[in-house]
């Protein structure tokens, strides 16, 4: 079942004045419900800016987005939009609000009005559901990168929204922080149901999605399994862009010469090819 569709969506900063900035030119994308989406592409392609869509944060300048059913430019069901899709953005400290991690955990459904019997409830199961709950009462500051982006997503967890929008949520980590964060997101996404939008620029995250869409330059690059995405290989790389480094590796080697028939997405798949031609 369709429940983002983004039709034919152009965007402008600055739209009445002279210094008007294209940002968006044309874009058109689907997610399904339940789906884990990869939106890719380099710093200044437009994924973020395809991010705030997705909530309302930002209206088309022409073309339009529909959040399971609903018009995102009907100022009448932005706070219903909202309540369905959670952005959760790359700095967690822009975030974070509260002085305990479950009182920061709480700030959104209390914003909601949920009754603070049930308010209790959600905190302790978003913190568990993202493996923060022996955390729960220690000071967002004092906790790692990785840590505070699980409380992040926590927070919007609570809220009990049906998708999730992450951009570049693994950005400012390091590489411990980073696989905590998309542990705690595969696991909201295949144990949970919740549909997933994550918008990144690290290929190896992008191989976990069901599907992959490529922006460049404002555009729609182009979309499909990660596989048939990153088979793409000149494609990606006419546009600046990288693939896999399990990919790569064996897309040099088939250049020079080795018989290597389908490409790998990661380690695994790349030491079973290698086994299979050098032994």
């Amino acid at each position: 079942m369709e429940f983002i569709s983004v039709q034919n969506v152009t965007f402008r900063y600055n739209e009445e004045g002279e210094n008007a900035k294209l940002v968006l030119d044309d874009v058109s994308f689907e997610v399904r419900q339940g789906e884990f989406v990869a939106l890719l592409g380099h710093n200044g392609s437009g994924k973020s800016t395809i991010a705030k869509h997705l909530n309302a944060m930002l209206i088309p300048s022409s073309g339009k987005v529909y959040i399971d059913g609903m018009d995102t430019t009907d100022e009448a069901v932005t706070y219903d939009i909202r309540r369905k899709v959670g952005l959760v953005l790359q700095n967690p400290d822009n975030q974070l609000v509260a002085s305990i991690v479950e009182e920061d955990v709480a700030f959104g459904p209390e914003n909601l009005g949920i009754p603070a019997d049930e308010i209790r409830v959600r905190v302790d199961e978003a913190l568990k559901a993202v493996d923060m709950y022996d955390h729960r009462l220690k000071a967002p500051f004092k906790l790692s990168g990785g840590q505070k982006q699980r409380v992040a997503i926590a927070g919007i967890i609570a809220m009990r929204p049906d998708c999730i929008v992450l951009d570049e949520p693994t950005a400012m980590l390091d590489p411990k922080g980073r696989q905590e964060v998309l542990d705690t997101i595969l696991k909201l996404n295949r144990e949970n149901g919740i549909t997933v939008v994550m918008i990144t620029h690290y290929m190896e995250e992008a191989v976990l999605a069901d599907r992959v869409y490529v922006v460049d330059n404002g555009k729609m690059l182009t979309e499909g399994t990660p596989r048939e995405v990153f088979s793409q290989v000149e494609l990606m790389k006419k546009h600046r862009l990288d693939v896999p480094q399990a990919t790569e590796l064996c897309y040099k080697l088939r250049a020079c010469g080795v018989d290597i028939k389908g490409l790998p997405l990661n380690e695994e798949e790349c030491t079973s090819i290698l086994k299979e031609v050098l032994l």
